[in-house]
């Protein structure tokens, strides 16, 4: 024990005694760290320590040199180590860094001194550095709003106390992705949502058209193959609300419905809900299409310009900084310089049975006709972001068509002509403000205008008179959004709206003189709450809101409650609840089935509260959503009811057309979509059943089909998606819509007056289409990119019709049937080059 005594302390005596030149010291750790020290000999000249240990960390070691000696060690970015020599003792400056939800410390996060100097914190939050004379400080860490302070004044006896916000972003969660094509999602809250720039392919389309592509979805239908006249569960088109950016459009469609007016290739995220859409929707009693061409996050600079054989357009989008772009795009008609096979099929099913084709049957000599045709739509948006809370932007719409006819014939030695002229046009602003005051409370506020003007000018040679009709729409409003993160689970949303609609309609002719305009101006008011609790570990989703709108004129309340409900029953099995109650107070009215000479008939009004009710809906659905190994089905059965509805806005064609009354209907309906995924094949059915009455008290036939009944409707598609080569094939079969026959029993035919059935007491023949598209796309080395594309609407050509009435033949002094038929086989061919 002796021995070993000295010999243990011989050995501690050898190491306390054991230095070394710190130079050495140094070049140590430059070999081992990695790193670079920069210093003056002067400065280290002489010293001499007993070197760290060598399972110490770099700055555990730089701090054991510091009080070994009297020097400063500054690390730069792990890289650069500067030695100075102490003249002074350094003062320190500390901190602990703390989470405002639960105030625990955040490790890890970055410290960054003076634009140069970073560190992180430890496990408790704490970090230190040297106080210099300049003390800025960024503080970061991701899940958390980075943090600016100055700490030049601070007391470097007590460390500093700071508190990160949470960033919490609010995701959309979303239900199933790839529904009917790529780029079509459906969400937990029961909306569609279609992403056009990640749009796969549908049959019969080339492109991502928003009106066409959600008349795919079950429910949805158009009864004349028109984006100007689409069915929400047996609605009509006016009671579908159509938002672009916040801006109410009153015109859906160029060539009077047959190309949406929404530019394919700008718009980012397209929301469809059928039921249960957010309180601070109103004015609808029907679907809700609510379009954004606001991108989520600043994307690159970009330019696109394409053709097919209807429009040309281009796109670009400009950063004009890190904060702030442009965005424009243009749409015009070629028909001013082609007529090509697809504008002819369009010319054909638009213009049958109008005005414009009844003057050249009425006509059996040296018959000519002069049209023109044209249209055209444009865009532009602003976004500037104004330090990290706020953001402007201002969203700007214009659209245009316009139809010229000149008509003459000689008969009898008769000269007769006919000038027409009709304009459709609607222009649009929107100016919002967004302001994130922190990660838990956002306020939105958003001014808006729309104007709509529908403009007909017809002139007759023969007694040399003129007609004039004109419809125009004012709507004006300011929407105030405020939304407030109370946890991760649950949320509240408050807001106020105020919306001004006027409406004009103008009717002058000349021999004989007539003149009539009349003009209405509504003036709303809403109070908006929602609240929304999500559980993704429960599985559960619900969201509950209630719209309460005043209306100045008649001093009246209409409150309007609305739900969603989602329950995840297991992981592959969802249930899924949705209802509203919904107002509104303008519709679409038709006075004579040749307003417009017959192409545009429908003309908007405003409720009067009496003879034109405010249109109300309820509206109840039960889902069933089932996924599981890339199978897909979705079961939704549904009950809507409409109150408010006249016989004017129904678009009768039998002895109901000059019959004014009020009523209700009442639809019952059951949704259904299969789906499977297999590789890049995507395949889906879908069947729609629903049973849509009318109920007219007033009227002798009290209850009787509606007109936009389709009993059974039935689709099916399959996809192929590789890469750039994409591939459609569909069809679509339904049951014919109700018609009403004549009581040829009842009828003179000496001097015949049209003796009807009762309404819509017969049905038209069986619809039935098979359409298919195609495109592909391909990048040359220099990052530009091509795609052609090719769509063949009706490929058997099959000649369906979509409405039948009758009239009284002028020529013969007879009854004649006159019938409206669908789109022949119509081709269509693109090409887009994008930058």
């Amino acid at each position: 024990m002796f021995i070993l005594f000295f010999f243990v302390l011989g050995l501690y005596a050898q190491d306390e005694e054991k230095t070394v030149p710190i130079n050495k010291v140094i070049n140590d750790i430059e070999k081992l760290h990695q790193v670079s020290f920069n210093y003056l000999e002067g400065d280290i000249a002489g010293l001499q320590l007993t070197p760290p240990k060598k399972t110490l960390s770099l700055d555990q070691k730089l701090h054991y040199l510091a009080k070994k000696t009297n020097l400063s060690f500054e690390n730069i970015g792990n890289k650069f180590i500067n030695i100075y020599k102490n003249k002074t003792e350094a003062q320190i400056l500390c901190g602990y860094i703390y989470s405002a939800a639960d105030r625990k410390p955040i490790e890890d996060a970055n410290i960054i001194l003076n634009s140069k100097i970073q560190i992180t914190t430890d496990s408790k939050g704490y970090f230190e550095f040297k106080k210099e004379n300049t003390n800025t400080l960024l503080i970061s860490h991701i899940g958390f709003t980075a943090k600016k302070i100055s700490a030049d004044n601070q007391d470097s006896k007590s460390c500093l106390q700071i508190v990160l916000e949470p960033e919490i972003t609010e995701l959309k969660e979303i239900k199933a992705n790839s529904i009917l094509a790529s780029g079509i999602s459906k969400n937990t809250d029961g909306a569609f949502e279609i992403k056009p720039k990640k749009f796969g392919i549908l049959p019969g389309l080339i492109e991502p058209d928003a009106l066409q592509a959600m008349q795919q979805i079950p429910g949805v239908n158009s009864i004349d193959e028109s984006v100007s006249s689409i069915n929400v569960r047996g609605g009509t088109h006016d009671q579908n609300l159509f938002l672009w950016n916040g801006i109410r459009m009153y015109q859906t469609g160029h060539f009077f419905g047959l190309i949406s007016v929404f530019n394919p290739n700008l718009a980012h995220t397209i929301s469809i809900y059928k039921n249960g859409s957010s309180a601070f929707f109103g004015e609808s009693v029907s679907s809700v299409v609510a379009i954004s061409s606001t991108p989520e996050t600043l994307e690159k600079n970009s330019f696109s310009a394409g053709i097919n054989m209807i429009n040309a357009d281009v796109y670009g989008k400009y950063n004009l900084s890190k904060k702030s772009f442009i965005e424009i795009s243009a749409r015009k008609s070629i028909t001013d310089f082609a007529e090509t096979l697809t504008y002819k099929e369009y010319f054909d099913k638009v213009f049958q049975n109008t005005t414009i084709t009844d003057f050249a049957k009425n006509q059996n000599v040296d018959y000519q006709s002069d049209k023109k045709f044209g249209f055209y739509d444009a865009t532009f948006k602003y976004a500037q972001k104004i330090g990290n809370k706020d953001q402007i932007i201002l969203d700007l719409i214009t659209i245009q068509d316009k139809l010229k006819v000149f008509q003459s014939a000689t008969a009898n030695n008769i000269y007769k002509s006919e000038n027409n002229t009709l304009r459709q046009q609607n222009y649009g602003g929107n100016l919002s403000w967004k302001r994130n005051w922190n990660s838990f409370n956002t306020t939105k506020i958003n001014i808006y205008n729309s104007a709509y003007a529908l403009l007909g000018n017809q002139n007759n040679s023969v007694g040399n008179q003129i007609v004039i009709q004109e419809n125009t729409v004012n709507n004006n409003g300011v929407n105030l959004e405020n939304q407030h993160i109370i946890s991760s689970k649950f949320s509240l949303s408050d807001g106020y709206q105020f919306n001004e609609m006027g409406i004009t309609n103008l009717e002058q002719v000349t021999n004989p003189d007539f003149y009539r305009k009349v003009k209405d101006v509504l003036r709303t008011h809403a109070l908006i709450a929602e609240g929304k609790y999500r559980d993704t570990i429960a599985r559960i989703y619900f969201k509950a809101g209630t719209r309460i709108n005043y209306i100045e004129k008649f001093k009246k309340y209409i409150v309007e409650p609305r739900i969603q409900f989602s329950y995840g029953i297991n992981k592959n099995l969802n249930l899924e609840i949705l209802g509203e109650l919904k107002s509104q107070n303008s519709q679409q009215i038709i006075d004579l089935q040749k307003d417009y000479f017959g192409i545009e008939k429908r003309r908007w009004i405003v409720s009067n509260n009496t003879t034109i009710p405010i249109q109300k809906s309820k509206q109840i659905s039960f889902s069933l959503f089932y996924k599981k190994n890339d199978w897909l089905l979705d079961i939704e059965n549904f009950y809507k009811k409409v109150n408010g509805i006249t016989t004017a806005s129904q678009g009768f064609q039998n002895q109901l057309e000059f019959i004014r009354t009020t009523g209700d209907y009442e639809i019952l309906g059951t949704e259904i979509l299969i789906q499977k995924k297999l590789n890049h094949f995507l395949t889906w059915l879908s069947y729609t059943f629903n049973n849509n009455n009318y109920h007219f008290v007033n009227y002798e036939f009290s209850s009787f089909p509606n007109n936009f009944e389709l009993t059974h409707t039935l689709s099916w598609a399959v996809t192929y998606e590789k890469n750039n080569f994409k591939i459609a094939l569909g069809t679509k079969w339904s049951s014919g819509r109700p018609k009403t026959s004549p009581d040829i029993s009842k009828i003179d035919l000496s001097d015949p007056v049209i003796v009807y059935n009762r309404p819509n007491n017969t049905n038209l023949h069986i619809f039935s289409q098979v359409n298919l598209s195609s495109t592909y796309k391909w990048e040359t080395a220099n990052g530009i990119q091509y795609k052609v594309g090719l769509s063949i609407l009706n490929i058997l050509n099959r000649k369906n019709e979509i409405s039948e009435y009758y009239r009284i033949s002028s020529l013969t002094n007879s009854i004649e049937e006159v019938e409206t038929f669908a789109l022949q086989r119509t081709p269509n061919m693109s090409f887009r080059i994008s930058l």
